[in-house]
């Protein structure tokens, strides 16, 4: 059972401080926010438990995970499929949801042509409940290539998120900038 610290560094750069490792990270375009509103491009400020982690099956083998809670259980873990989505539509009331495609409101797919969401952690991020407006899908994902900036996720190396997870992360507090 770890939880991390993630302390930003510049722009969308950020080191996540977890147990004896620290991991670069990347984060939203705009940065860090103490105010996250759905498309603003910032990772918001808090601190946020893993829900549940999704993986691309056909792509990549499944994450070891380390235990979680104090009983020892792990995080739920589910293959993604073509179907999965995450409503981030504020007028919809499944926003800051999982949803089934196809779905009548705006949404994300996660399975997708690029490989940021190969494993996706759902953190707990307005979800109890979801308040339209303050944000949707913030999610622990997968680096571009490029190390281009978030939607406002935090985003590791395969290798990194797939370490984190094997020691057992299950939550982290994002820092606001000093």
């Amino acid at each position: 059972m770890i939880h991390a610290t993630l302390i930003p560094e510049s722009g969308c750069t950020a080191r996540l401080h977890c147990a004896n490792r620290v991991f670069p990270a990347v984060i939203g375009a705009a940065g860090i926010t103490l105010h996250k509103e759905e498309g603003d491009h910032a990772t918001p400020v808090g601190t946020f438990p893993l829900r549940k982690l999704f993986y691309r099956a056909d792509r990549i083998n499944r994450p070891i995970l380390g235990p979680v809670h104090a009983d020892g259980s792990r995080l739920l873990l589910e293959p993604i499929t073509r179907q999965d989505g995450w409503c981030d539509d504020q007028s919809h009331a499944d926003y800051n949801r999982q949803i089934t495609l196809p779905h009548p409101a705006r949404h994300e797919e996660l399975w997708r042509e690029d490989h940021v969401y190969d494993i996706i952690g759902v953190l707990g991020y307005n979800d109890e409940p979801p308040v339209a407006g303050r944000g949707s899908a913030i999610f622990l994902h997968l680096q571009s290539p490029d190390k281009a900036p978030t939607e406002g996720c935090i985003a590791l190396t395969e290798a990194d998120l797939r370490e984190a997870l094997a020691m057992g992360l299950a939550s982290i507090t994002v820092e606001a900038a000093s």
